[in-house]
């Protein structure tokens, strides 16, 4: 009795080690201020866009009357229209509230992306995007809802450990943690079922097999930005670009942990985000995309040398100033 039981025990030590190496083994932060860096530009940029025409996607006077728009919002989310209703009493119009919630957004990204404060100007960007995303609930897309959900993730994360301000002024922690490996599994695990439940959702269908798919897209006026209607004379390149698609998708939850073959996946994935942006105009969805994968995957994580557990650490320093 007493083998079996000591095998098992070993079996059972052996396999937490390696759930500890995987989950809990100190990393550099680096991936995460990747994130926190790419994240925070795209968004940016994205606002840069969308200012000009803030009032008439958020205002209760602009392309969705009031009455639409309170129809179409989604109760038990705090969102503009509540607090015009709640300030109006007050003699605030909506232009004030609108353009300090928009103000109060970007400054929050820029915070976030020089690392000033990183935790705190995550939750103000992710607290603010979400008020906006949910007054203008029939205009998002896929692009708005990774955003808010990454912005919720760098609350908790220690995106400001490195490349950032609060790293220079001595308010970060030094050197790899444990926090910052299972923050970035976290983020790894999140893109690995995001791809595979698209692939899988794309492979089930018979449009993605005979280039269907492709062609649409392609062609279809909302996404067209140039003219693909040759394709029909080729049906063979859809129909591969198709297959592409859905190998890349797929494969992404295999391909993407071996050495050997994650920088080719890294690369075939951003390639086809570039795609996506130019050739169906969803750039900031293409770009935000591609700043997940290659901050996940592509920024060093482990340091150099051998590496160690915190416990491990602190004892070898320990004894290193001990007489």
């Amino acid at each position: 009795m007493a083998a079996p039981r000591a095998a098992n025990e070993r079996g059972f030590a052996r396999a937490w080690a390696a759930v500890e190496r995987f989950a809990f083994a100190p990393a550099s932060a680096a991936p995460l201020a990747a994130l926190r860096i790419g994240l925070a530009s795209v968004l940016l940029i994205q606002a840069g866009m969308v200012a000009p025409a803030l009032l008439d996607l958020h205002g209760r006077s602009g392309i969705l009357q009031a009455p639409l728009a309170d129809a179409l919002g989604r109760p038990g989310f705090v969102w503009l229209g509540w607090l015009m209703d709640r300030l109006a009493p007050l003699g605030v119009g909506e232009a004030p509230i609108l353009v300090a919630v928009g103000a109060s957004y970007v400054l929050a990204l820029v915070a976030l992306l020089v690392g000033w404060h990183a935790r705190m100007a995550a939750a103000g960007a992710w607290f603010s995007h979400l008020m906006l995303m949910m007054t203008a609930d029939s205009t998002n897309y896929g692009v708005d809802r990774f955003a808010n959900i990454f912005l919720f993730y760098l609350m908790w994360m220690p995106a400001g450990a490195a490349l950032s301000l609060d790293r220079w002024l001595g308010r970060a922690p030094v050197g790899p943690t444990s926090a910052a490996r299972l923050a970035l599994r976290v983020v790894q695990i999140h893109l690995c079922i995001v791809y595979l439940m698209s692939g899988l959702g794309k492979a089930l269908g018979e449009p993605w097999w005979n280039g269907d798919s492709i062609w649409r897209t392609l062609n279809m006026p909302e996404y067209r930005q140039y003219d693909f209607t040759w394709l029909a004379y080729y049906p063979w390149l859809a129909m591969a670009a198709g297959w592409m698609v859905l190998l890349i998708e797929c494969g992404y939850p295999v391909m993407i942990w071996p050495r050997r073959t994650r920088r080719l996946w890294v690369a075939a994935t951003v390639a086809l985000h570039v795609g996506i942006a130019a050739f169906m105009g969803l750039g900031v969805f293409g770009a935000i995309m591609a700043v997940l994968t290659i901050a996940a995957f592509a920024v060093r994580a482990d340091p150099p040398g051998p590496v160690l557990s915190e416990a491990d650490a602190l004892r070898s320093s320990a004894a290193a100033g001990a007489p």
